[in-house]
């Protein structure tokens, strides 16, 4: 039980770490965490009502986090092309680090504005929004997750006197 109790903690705090750099799955580290210490304790403090509360919570902030770049993009009129672009520079900016993960998706935008018959001007402005749609994806992750866990803290507090 001591062992699981640690690695739920190491998941959590990994996870917590995660939650500020753009794509990297820190909800899923999290609820991992959180679902070991609870089965760990036999869901005394922490049930499945409790777990369902915080996963539908994780599900909202995770969907946020992954189209938020593309939702950016789109709401400064970007083409079908640029959030197709987004979406991939996303996922091919997982393959290098922090730098893959910020410019990616901006350099997804720009060359799907550009494929669009766009100017570069319009395909950097595309792309600008594509960065305020990954920042505000990055805060919703980053505050579902310390909201998962501050909610599984409550919780077990709670129902810590029964």
């Amino acid at each position: 039980m001591t062992l699981t109790l640690l690695i739920g903690g190491v998941l959590i705090l990994a996870g917590l770490a995660a939650a500020i750099v753009p794509a990297l799955p820190a909800i899923p580290l999290i609820f991992a965490g959180i679902w070991l210490i609870a089965g760990a304790d036999r869901y005394a403090h922490v049930g499945s009502w409790g777990l369902s509360g915080i996963a539908c919570i994780g599900v909202a902030g995770l969907a946020v986090d992954l189209l938020a770049g593309a939702l950016g993009a789109k709401r400064q009129g970007a083409s079908p092309l640029a959030l197709w672009g987004t979406l991939a520079g996303t996922v091919v900016g997982l393959f290098f680090g922090l730098p893959g993960l910020l410019f990616g998706p901006f350099v997804g935008a720009v060359v799907g504005e550009l494929l669009a018959g766009k100017s570069v001007l319009r395909s950097a402005h595309v792309a600008v929004g594509t960065w305020v749609g990954l920042l505000f994806g990055t805060l919703a992750k980053l505050v579902a997750s310390v909201t998962m866990v501050t909610l599984f803290g409550a919780l077990w507090w709670w129902n810590s006197g029964k």
